[in-house]
């Protein structure tokens, strides 16, 4: 096992290793393509996994940042999707993640005195037996309560919008962060992993079997040609546009689904629970994080540009509406000081070409061969990543899966090991670091027991134990570990993943921008001119981001973000 370390300042050593070419080439860099990078180097394979953009910059940072069993599909009569949710829930929560992944109660509030109570209740009975059976002991069972209880829980609870409530438990993670994690645990594994590299080719052999693909750095134009025995298709909502590279016509086909969020500050909501709200067509969630409320989500058909979905008027009222619902202090667009939409991969029936109809969307995941040597994977949820990476990894190796079988369940990521036992010792090693407290702890949920190397860090370099001025909640340390070993590359990598100032702030981390530059330009040494051209990209990225929230239609608004367009052209 190597440094988990992806650093920006080695992205040439990265590219000469993959060009000697790889077992694997993992083209994607969500929490799918992620999940699979971990999983093949754990079997002892040489990985290779690049993404065209920077790591979770798709609909891996885009969630509602639940890690469920979808209670939703136990009404759906799915018990096996629910039973395999819940296996990985407690996994993550217990053994794999646990510095990443929390529980959460979340109180769902009964409008009718029976009927909803009794359904609720076995529901729930069912769901938490389910999670009993999987993972005895980590989370609670649901309680009942009085209107009386649900309303000392929830102040900010209607009244006449209950006649009782049910608190139950999920979780909820940083979904950016978990990508991350993975992918430096995949290197630590020995993984190439190459962020801001497009995949322009793929190649095939005499025989029509897929044999390697080239791949653009995008920082430099440069290309390289990475030979492959298999490559896996693992880019979401780009799954057929990465197929079309192949030139064939099996593949699946994915559709994409739009879901919003919105940000509201922590005191706007009085409440020491999340919520759970059934609404006309899904449910609503209002979760609880230390400093906001995430506020989601939105389920509709998107046909617009794919890279840059954004949050429209049209969306963030609809949200409002039904959150309004069951607040008494109703919500209004001044209180939103954030917002961000993702695109959900929807796995359509059928394969591309075969002629098939669409009929029906489902969250369950599918794994095939495109073509001799390429493997997609597609649908499937966050919560389930790593038994979308086992299963697309098992297919890959076919009949030599049996003897290499999957090691992720019983493996530990990056900064688990010792992440209890810190936190039990969370006050000493905040007096040892002349830090608070709550830094410390923040430090801990967001790398765990790699907090140690931050430490070490800031002892090398005093500057780096200041808060940064704009935005006090983070340390100057945290911008410096994100190029040093998460790979960040630009300014936009670091408001919008490593850190989430990008909708944390109501000014979109701006206060925070200049610093945040700062220390990244004496990292990768920046000059005064691309310190200032970074600066502009990510303000001109706010400023449309801002304006399309204020558009109705939904062309438009996205029109008003497509104009901007991306910090690395693709």
């Amino acid at each position: 096992m190597t440094i988990a370390q992806i650093d920006s300042r080695a992205r040439q050593a990265t590219f000469d290793a993959l060009s000697e070419g790889v077992d694997m080439l993992i083209i994607g860099g969500g929490v799918t393509g992620a999940g699979i990078a971990y999983d093949a180097a754990l079997r002892g394979l040489k990985v290779g996994i690049v993404e065209a953009q920077d790591w979770s910059s798709g609909t891996s940072s885009r969630s509602s940042k639940l890690v469920h069993g979808g209670l939703r599909y136990l009404y759906q009569m799915n018990f096996k999707l629910v039973h395999e949710a819940l296996t990985e829930r407690g996994l993550l929560l217990e053994h794999t993640a646990p510095h990443l992944v929390k529980k959460m109660p979340l109180l769902w509030p009964f409008k009718q005195r029976i009927v909803e109570r009794t359904y609720s209740t076995v529901g729930v009975g069912l769901y938490d037996a389910m999670a009993q059976a999987a993972h005895r002991g980590s989370v609670p069972i649901q309680r009942h309560l009085t209107r009386e209880g649900a309303l000392k829980t929830v102040p900010d609870l209607r009244k006449d919008a209950l006649i009782g409530a049910m608190v139950y438990y999920d979780a909820r993670v940083d979904d950016s962060r978990l990508v991350i994690n993975l992918v430096r645990s995949a290197v630590a594994y020995g993984a190439h992993a190459a962020n801001r590299a497009l995949v322009t080719t793929i190649d095939r052999d005499s025989g029509g079997r897929v044999s390697g693909a080239t791949v653009r750095d995008l920082e430099t134009g440069n290309e390289y040609d990475v030979p492959a025995r298999t490559i896996i298709n693992a880019t979401g909502v780009w799954t057929e546009d990465v197929q079309d590279l192949a030139a064939t016509d099996g593949g699946l086909q994915v559709l994409a689904s739009k879901g919003i969020h919105i940000v509201v500050p922590k005191e706007r909501i009085k409440g020491s629970t999340g919520m759970f709200v059934r609404t006309e067509k899904s449910v609503l969630f209002i979760i609880p994080w230390k400093r906001y409320w995430i506020i989601g989500t939105t389920d509709t058909e998107y046909t617009e540009d794919l890279r840059h979905p954004v949050a429209n008027k049209t969306d963030i009222e609809y949200v409002l509406d039904h959150a309004n619902e069951v607040l008494q202090n109703p919500l209004t667009m001044d209180d939103v000081i954030g917002a961000y939409a993702g695109l959900r991969p929807l796995l359509q029936p059928g394969t591309k070409g075969d002629g098939s109809q669409s009929t029906k969307v489902s969250r369950e995941h599918t794994v095939t061969e495109a073509a001799p040597g390429l493997v997609v994977i597609a649908g499937g949820k966050l919560t389930t990543y790593r038994v979308m990476a086992e299963d697309a990894v098992d297919f890959a190796l076919g009949n030599e899966a049996k003897k290499n079988p999957s090691l992720t369940a019983s493996t530990p990521l990056v900064g688990a090991t010792g992440y209890r036992a810190m936190w039990n010792q969370r006050e000493r090693l905040a007096r040892e670091n002349n830090l608070s407290v709550d830094h410390v702890e923040d430090l801990l949920d967001r790398y765990g027991s790699d907090a140690t190397i931050l430490f070490d860090m800031m002892a090398e370099d005093e500057s780096l134990r200041d808060e940064l001025a704009g935005a006090p909640e983070y340390l100057r340390a945290e911008i410096a570990f994100g190029v040093t070993h998460e790979g960040a590359v630009h300014l936009e990598d670091t408001m919008c993943h490593r850190t989430r100032l990008t909708y944390e702030h109501r000014d979109r981390g701006l206060s925070a921008v200049e610093e945040c530059a700062d220390v990244m330009a004496q990292i990768l040494g920046w000059d005064d001119q691309t310190r200032q051209r970074e600066i502009d990209a990510y303000t001109a990225r706010c400023d449309a981001e801002e304006k399309a929230m204020g558009i109705a239609d939904e062309a438009q608004a996205q029109k008003v973000r497509d104009h901007h367009g991306d910090v690395t052209p693709m």
